[in-house]
């Protein structure tokens, strides 16, 4: 469907459901995009490695580092 048929079509929905295609288009906006620093590749390497060689990850580890690298 084109952008031109969509706005052809918007008039039609009901003010509610023009309430749910806003708050749904905000919500796509507002998505966070996280695009992998070096130093997150060479973390996640290093995990690989350490997995390989029997360490185990909590999850409180990884949120922790999780936070770390997406503060940065």
């Amino acid at each position: 469907m084109s952008l031109a048929q969509i706005l052809e079509e918007l008039p039609k929905l009901t003010p509610e459901e023009r309430r749910q295609l806003h708050l749904h288009l905000q919500t796509l906006e507002e998505e966070p995009q996280i695009e992998a620093t070096p130093e997150m590749v060479a973390a996640i390497e290093e995990a690989i490695r350490a997995s390989e060689q029997g360490r185990v990850f909590t999850l409180e580890d990884v949120r922790v580092q999780a936070e770390a690298w997406t503060t940065k």
